[in-house]
């Protein structure tokens, strides 16, 4: 692994450990997520109340040792289908937590980071990946991988898969706003919503 690889690592694991210390903080317990029997996740810690569980992200790497039986996820299948490598930050990114949406604030505005909650998501994330790079061959646009959601309709945050330049786009069109070289520093610069209201 690369300075620049574990850059992006510690910054995913600082960023998840210190949205989850801010929840506490602010309302006294973990994030909250709706409980849903058919849809576990390593990063369910137990009831909150009837319909709501605690949650907190955790490395994907530690769930892998705690099962033997469990191979490493990986993009190998994506870049089969593609017939393409992705950038190795968008495999970084992915491969590193399992965790629900991270609300954050850039200096552009409000997002929520996505990640897998589970392993059949991370399958379910991988199809939509080669859908959206389908879609971007299709439209003969440089081709990218979404890794956040923004507060506006149709925009999306994503990575240039060639330079791994952080940009905004609109679903369907090209990007049209670079926010930063690289992951590891677009992460690097983003602090958390201040929540006023817990959403369960």
């Amino acid at each position: 692994m690369t300075s620049t690889n574990k850059t992006l690592t510690q910054a995913i694991l600082n960023f998840s450990k210190s949205y989850s210390q801010q929840h506490v903080e602010q309302f006294g317990h973990l994030p909250t997520v709706e409980h849903d029997e058919q849809w576990l996740s390593p990063c369910d810690l137990g009831s909150h109340d009837t319909s709501h569980h605690y949650w907190q992200a955790v490395a994907m790497e530690s769930v892998q040792l705690a099962d033997n039986k469990e191979e490493a996820l990986s993009f190998e299948n994506v870049e089969s289908a593609l017939n393409i490598e992705l950038h190795p930050d968008i495999k970084i990114y992915f491969t590193t937590i399992f965790s629900g949406d991270i609300e954050a604030q850039s200096d552009d505005g409000e997002l929520s980071l996505l990640f897998a909650w589970n392993k059949d998501d991370f399958e379910r994330l991988q199809e939509n990946i080669i859908g959206h790079i389908l879609m971007k061959q299709k439209l003969k646009q440089v081709e990218t991988v979404f890794f956040a959601v923004t507060d506006e309709e149709d925009m999306i945050i994503s990575v240039d898969n060639s330079s791994g330049e952080v940009w905004v786009e609109q679903v369907g069109c090209k990007p049209h706003k670079k926010l930063s070289d690289s992951l590891a520093e677009f992460i690097s610069q983003l602090t958390h919503k201040n929540v006023v209201s817990e959403k369960s």
